[in-house]
């Protein structure tokens, strides 16, 4: 099943997919190691959900919901 970052509860493990956008923000998405076939853990959200922590290639990153909503994974069944 296909969800996109800021749809994820905490736990859930995804693989990604795309990362959408453009210009500037894909490229620092791309930069921090948000690529395709990177594994992605979910470890914490905000209050209001924003930002979000993940664990990405072995490093925790925090991501605004904006940036977030932009890469696309699949969920891995537990």
């Amino acid at each position: 099943m296909l969800k996109t970052l800021d749809q994820f509860k905490i736990g859930e493990t995804g693989l990604i997919k795309k990362v959408e956008g453009e210009g500037r923000l894909r490229r620092r998405l791309f930069d921090m190691g948000v690529t395709p076939g990177a594994v992605v853990y979910l470890r914490k959200k905000a209050p209001l959900g924003d930002p979000i922590e993940v664990t990405i290639r072995g490093y925790e990153l925090t991501l605004r919901k904006s940036e977030a909503c932009l890469v696309v994974l699949e969920v891995e069944e537990n």
